[in-house]
């Protein structure tokens, strides 16, 4: 597949209940993916270089073994009748030995793009999808021409495995520029225009094997310590914002060929625009909400596709909050949260609450349009005041 052009349609026979679907990957995406495919009545096996892995405790069979192990890799294939991924930080290498014995969805060429993101933001740019502006970045020249070309402050990035704010500095002055360089070390990098944006948005969409694309409504993610920590859904924003930003997420995955999920993260500018910033080939933490908001959530829209079934409509029959639990100190509240009225808990089963790791989320169901305002979200998530 070559990115920015669409792969046709090809619509498998659907896999029959009881078969299994193979999850690169054992973290908490894997889990929920394990959990919804168990409920449409298939079996889930997972590979994972973790014994006791968040997705491995729900699964029905676990392959230990690294992502680039082609003796893993084959024994995962064979436990299979279809692969697909849970993150991005996989083998791609692997994934392509996995696709010359099982079909891979979404396919290898889509986690490459989403991989590097000097090439994820070219797909971006070619698709028709606006973004800010960025310069790749090689050499310490580069990054000269870079600074002057897009101005301070701007981001510096590495052009691979940054996420929750690692591998990232933002860049102020031409020696905090340098330093980040050397401190991100080695090249390629990637360096972007500093967005200020009056909100972060994103919108998951799935596509079929039968080229259906369904997508749900867009909504407003806020961070803390550049970790995800609340999500609103829906995003408050006007009606035509919303539909272009659904426009642009389903474009961007018909141009991809997409068979799967896909997270588009958007930045809404002051000035009302949207500027697409990541994409993510999977379920998608903003996307939590959906297991209890909606008849079909994205994870169950993610194993639909991957199996070939259809695809219901990505409706919801409520607004929700979504507050993920990190680290140790959220996790401590464990017990009052599940004695707070109102609050759905999901925990993912780690055994070590580390500082920055997600431990697990809980959801806040509202009526339709009733979402309340920053003092209501407050109050309704009042065990973390």
């Amino acid at each position: 597949m070559t990115a920015g052009s669409a792969a046709a349609p090809v619509k498998a026979a659907a896999l029959p209940p009881n078969a299994t679907i193979g999850i690169v990957g054992g973290g908490q995406l894997g889990r929920m993916s394990a959990l919804a495919a168990a409920r449409l009545g298939y079996r889930a096996h997972i590979l994972t270089p973790e014994a006791d892995s968040p997705a491995a405790q729900v699964a029905a069979g676990t392959t230990i073994g690294s992502y680039d192990d082609p003796d893993a890799l084959r024994a995962f294939a064979a436990a299979a009748d279809v692969i697909t991924f849970e993150f991005e930080n996989v083998s791609a290498v692997g994934l392509d030995l996995l696709s010359s014995l099982r079909p891979v969805h979404p396919a290898p060429a889509i986690l490459r793009l989403s991989q590097e993101r000097v090439t994820e933001k070219s797909f971006i740019n070619g698709a028709g999808a606006p973004t800010g502006a960025w310069a790749p970045v090689n050499t310490p020249d580069e990054l000269e021409r870079a600074l002057g070309l897009l101005g301070m402050p701007a981001v510096l990035k590495t052009t691979r495995l940054g996420y929750d704010g690692r591998g990232q500095a933002i860049v102020r002055t031409p020696e905090e520029a340098h330093a980040a360089y050397g401190r991100l070390a080695p090249a390629p990098f990637i360096l972007e225009a500093f967005v200020d944006f009056a909100c972060e948005i994103s919108v998951v969409v799935a596509r079929g094997q039968d080229g259906r694309i369904v997508a749900y409504d867009p909504v407003e993610n806020r961070h803390r310590n550049h970790i995800l920590d609340l999500t609103l859904a829906p995003a408050q924003i006007t009606q035509e914002l919303a539909l272009q930003a659904a426009g642009i997420a389903t474009d961007l995955a018909h141009c991809v060929g997409l068979v799967g999920v896909l997270a588009v993260e958007m930045f809404v500018g002051r000035d009302g625009g949207l500027l697409v910033n990541e994409l993510a080939p999977r379920p998608h933490n903003s996307g939590h909400w959906t297991i209890d908001a909606c008849p079909a959530s994205q994870f169950e829209m993610h194993v639909r596709a991957v199996a070939g079934l259809p695809l219901p409509a990505a409706v919801r029959h409520s607004d929700a909050v979504m507050k993920n639990l990190v680290g140790p100190d959220d996790l401590a509240l464990w017990p009052r949260i599940l004695a707070a009225p109102g609050l759905i808990p999901h925990l993912y089963g780690k055994a070590e609450a580390r500082p920055g790791r997600k431990m697990g989320h809980v959801t806040r169901l509202f009526p339709l349009g009733a979402l309340p305002g920053a003092f209501g979200v407050e109050a309704a998530l009042g065990v973390f005041a």
